[in-house]
């Protein structure tokens, strides 16, 4: 048997480069595919956090974001800033801080319901003043202390999903606050304290 021609070797070394470079990448998956439960999808991947996105559609400002907002390092700030500035009180034009928890109980919910994380947000971030505006003409239903001023709860409906099922599946999460408020249609998700109450 003759040795190999030269070509024949280059060849080869590349193809053995190539096998072994193939065993070292991660293997890449598309981003829908990657949105697990805070504690099942961790455990399931041995621990190792994946990429989570959300959507999210301003229906006062009609602003849309989709965005990587946490990957296998953590949170991504660039992200984040860009989620609180389409969260921000739209009457005041200020953004406030908003809690990352509200992010991963969004899109926990919407895996649980098999859809993916898109949202239409109704109220994110209020100002005091806003919040104490709303409180005196909107007919009833607004805090004086909400959490919508300290970042920490967000009203929305679910593309794809009915107000009433996102609810349930909301109030069995058992992750903060929910509210139901049928004659609007849409949920309010909070990371206060568990209790529910409709609207």
């Amino acid at each position: 048997m003759s040795p190999p021609t030269r070509p024949d070797r280059r060849r080869f070394l590349l193809l053995g480069a190539a096998t072994a470079a193939a065993a070292v990448l991660p293997e890449i998956k598309p981003a829908s595919a990657e949105i697990l439960g805070a504690s099942t999808g961790a455990a399931a991947h041995g621990g190792r956090a994946l990429t989570r996105w959300i959507e999210l559609f301003n229906t006062h400002t009609s602003e849309s974001l989709q965005v990587a907002y946490r990957d296998a390092s953590g949170f991504v700030g660039a992200s984040l800033d860009k989620l609180r500035w389409l969260l921000r009180d739209h009457r005041a034009n200020e953004a406030g801080r908003m809690d990352v928890a509200l992010f991963d109980q969004l899109t926990d919910v919407a895996a649980q319901l098999g859809v993916d994380p898109r949202f239409e947000v109704i109220s994110g971030y209020r100002s005091p003043r806003t919040n104490e505006l709303l409180r005196r003409t909107g007919g009833g239903g607004v805090a004086r202390h909400s959490l919508h001023m300290q970042g920490r709860a967000i009203d929305v409906r679910l593309h794809g999903v009915s107000c009433a099922a996102l609810r349930d599946a909301a109030i069995g999460a058992r992750r903060g606050g929910v509210g139901y408020y049928r004659r609007s249609d849409f949920v309010h998700l909070d990371t206060g304290p568990v209790r529910t109450w409709g609207g």
